[in-house]
This record gives structure tokens, C-alpha cells and sequence, in this order.
């Protein structure tokens, strides 16, 4: 499959010449073609570059799915360390989801790809679970501040996990309901914090 397909995008595409670019044509190809199905040699094919260039913005095919995640959670960790304690820690919190979420228009379709493959694609897991923990993590660390505990004590974990299963449950929401408003869904995952069961 690889070399017929990526001869065929050759022909008509000048080379990605940004990180971006070879993003969205990986993107493309996996939707198209399936994740596991596509290999570094067909991307490479279809944006017109040495295979060896494609490393140059990328570590592995995984990491292509993830776009520049690293940038946007030190942006995330950034600005949590940015708020006093005026603010309730579940709303520094869920301010700080909301906005690292933060999409405009014109970016959602690419997005909503992006998302159906970390979330549904088996072969991506093993690495979403790395990617999982260093978003946890930020989390942890901004709780244990606010707590005056280490980041590794049970309650900063405990807040890092349910941050990530509230994004994640949000997400699959949006994911089922293309009418569906992403910051309104995360909004109500954190809002289901306050709730007690009855007795």
C-alpha cells in the first residue's frame, strides 16, 4: 500500500515544509487509511520529504497524532502557577481544561480526528498512557501546591486522575455529538465534582 499511495501525492504536493502541515497530511492519511495501516514511509511519500526529515519534527509516528502537546501543557502548567489562592482550586483547575481545550472554529474538524484516534485506536494506548500521566501530572503538582502536600500524595493524584477522567468522559461526549460544545461539556465534568451520592 505504502509506495503506490505515496507516489500518488507526490506528483501533485510541494513538500511540507512545516510541522504542521506533515501533521494534517498524517492525520489524513490515518483517517483514510487507519492508523496501523499507515507507515512512516507513507507519510513521508505524501508529503514530498525524506523519511529521515520527517524525524526532524517528530520522534515516531505516535507522536504525530499528538501535535504540539508538549508547548500546550507547559502553557497549562504555566498558567495555573500564574493563580493565587483567590481562586478555588477546582476552577483554576477547570479554567485551566477549558482553555487548554481551546479551539477555534476553523481547527475543531482536524481535532475531532485527532481525538477519535488517541481515544479509540488500541495500537496508540500504550503511548496516550505516557502522554496521560505528563497531563496528570501538571494537575497533581498545581493540587499539592495548593494543598501544601507532595505532588505524590494520595490527594494530588487523586485530583490529577479525576481531571483527566473528566476531560476524557467530556471528550467522548463531544466525539458522539458533533452539535455537542466542548467547553460546555468539560465545564459539566467538573461540575459533577460537587455532587454526593444520596445516602
Amino acid at each position: 500500500m505504502g509506495a503506490d499511495r505515496g507516489a500518488d501525492h507526490r506528483l501533485g504536493r510541494p513538500p511540507a515544509t512545516t510541522r504542521t502541515e506533515l501533521e494534517q497530511i498524517a492525520l489524513d492519511l490515518f483517517l483514510r487509511h487507519g492508523f496501523v495501516e499507515t507507515t512512516l514511509d507513507d507519510i513521508a511519500a505524501a508529503a514530498g520529504i525524506a523519511r529521515r526529515t520527517f524525524f526532524g519534527y517528530f520522534s515516531s509516528k505516535n507522536d504525530v497524532v499528538w501535535g504540539d502537546f508538549d508547548a500546550l501543557l507547559r502553557g497549562m502548567e504555566e498558567w495555573l502557577a500564574g493563580h493565587g489562592d483567590d481562586v478555588a482550586l477546582l476552577d483554576a483547575v477547570t479554567e485551566a481544561v477549558v482553555r487548554f481545550n481551546d479551539l477555534p472554529p476553523e481547527a475543531v474538524p482536524a481535532h475531532r480526528r485527532r481525538m477519535a484516534l488517541i481515544l479509540h485506536v488500541p495500537a496508540l494506548q500504550a503511548h496516550s498512557t505516557l502522554r496521560y500521566a505528563d497531563w496528570r501530572g501538571v494537575v497533581a503538582r498545581f493540587a499539592a501546591r495548593r494543598l501544601d502536600q507532595p505532588a505524590e500524595a494520595p490527594l494530588p493524584q487523586l485530583i490529577g486522575h479525576l481531571a483527566l477522567g473528566s476531560a476524557v468522559a467530556a471528550y467522548e461526549q463531544w466525539l458522539a455529538d458533533e452539535t455537542s460544545d466542548l467547553p460546555a461539556l468539560l465545564r459539566g465534568a467538573f461540575a459533577a465534582w460537587q455532587l454526593r451520592p444520596p445516602p
